[in-house]
């Protein structure tokens, strides 16, 4: 990457592969690809609403960072400019884009922007995350911005309230709801896109998963483990019964993003993956190509992804859905093995208070 007029190159601070010209589709989960070659299909669509920018606060967010927040620079936090460059250089992004540091205890970081992309990162996660962990957050924001998720979460975040204003519409709630939901669900898979996009950036899997450990337990790694955190991911997945399996669907729900424990479980299965491979040894789709990009075959694909994931999974809704389009014989059975347990008490005392967003506020969509 090129650093102003002179000519010199900025580049990574240790050796990492590069990617020139890499396409977001490179890393993106698939969910969150489908959706967003939809969109970027229909042509004009994110034009429309960029003229309409004004009436949403994004000029005001602006402001208000520059005023109140301290941006980075060669200046100004100096060594998280140095990631943000690299992180540029790494995934090829022409434009860097500005980054200011907030004053907010509440660890977070997010890329928002209709015109252009602007990175905000808490103090809080400044004081959390060593530089290998702050590197690959970086690494998720940038990944945020080059597939194009602050224009179009900005877009829907917009459409979403405009919904509101019409709640008085008979069966008005229902369809915001829907609207919502459907919203939350591509946040949650647009979380795992940059997350992976972190992990082609920093190149450090156990930096990645220091960070995720952190933003769920706090600054005590002396207290933690990675093989033990992954654990709970499984156990979470694979325990309790249907009870337990309608409780983890309503506590996702209102979240933007996934939890901490799937999100290290996830990115280290990618990590593990030929398709990771495919990309560290140079072999990913090219921007050049995205205008041929299908769409029923993004669509397909995430369907496909989908019945694995149903396939794959350990957990017990998902086995009684498995069962159900096998033909099993006996569901009725199985209905009630699954709901009460086998040779066991109805499971009781399982249920425990409910737990607060890790993520913090939903409002913002945030790292």
């Amino acid at each position: 990457m090129t650093d102003g007029p002179s000519g010199s190159e900025r580049v990574p601070s240790r050796d990492r592969r590069r990617f020139p010209g890499i396409s977001s589709r490179a890393y993106e989960h698939p969910a969150d690809r489908s959706a967003l070659v939809a969109l970027r299909k229909l042509s004009g669509f994110d034009t429309v609403f960029k003229a309409l920018s004004g009436l949403l606060p994004e000029r005001s967010l602006r402001l208000m960072y520059l005023s109140d927040s301290v941006r980075v620079s060669d200046q100004q936090f100096s060594h998280l400019n140095d990631m943000l460059r690299d992180a540029c250089y790494i995934l090829d992004l022409e434009k860097v884009p500005p980054m200011y540091v907030n004053q907010d205890p509440q660890p977070n970081a997010m890329c928002i922007g209709l015109d252009e992309p602007v990175i905000v990162l808490t103090t809080g996660l400044v004081e959390l995350l060593d530089e290998e962990e702050m590197r690959a957050v970086v690494g998720h924001e940038v990944g945020h911005a080059l597939s194009g998720h602050a224009v179009y979460r900005t877009i829907l975040l917009f459409l979403t309230n405009l919904a509101l204003k019409v709640a008085w519409i008979p069966l008005g709630n229902m369809a915001i709801m829907a609207i919502v939901t459907g919203l939350r669900e591509w946040f949650r898979k647009s979380e795992l896109s940059a997350d992976r996009a972190g992990l082609l950036t920093g190149q450090d899997l156990q930096a990645s998963m220091r960070g995720l450990m952190k933003l769920a337990g706090g600054n005590h790694l002396h207290e933690m483990n990675v093989d033990a955190f992954l654990a709970q991911a499984d156990e979470y997945e694979r325990g309790g019964d249907l009870r337990d399996s309608v409780l983890k669907i309503l506590n996702v729900l209102p979240r933007s993003h996934p939890f901490t424990t799937v999100r290290a479980a996830e990115l280290k299965r990618w990590a593990a993956s030929r398709d990771y491979q495919r990309i560290m040894e140079g072999h990913y789709p090219r921007r050049g190509e995205d205008k041929d990009t299908s769409v029923s075959d993004s669509f397909k694909e995430s369907a496909t992804h989908y019945a694995d994931s149903v396939r794959n999974s350990k957990d017990p809704l998902m086995g009684l859905v498995r069962d159900f389009a096998g033909g099993a014989g006996d569901l009725g059975g199985k209905l009630r093995d699954t709901v009460f347990g086998s040779g066991r008490a109805g499971g009781a005392g399982r249920q425990g208070p409910g737990q607060p967003d890790a993520d913090g506020p939903e409002a913002s969509p945030g790292r």
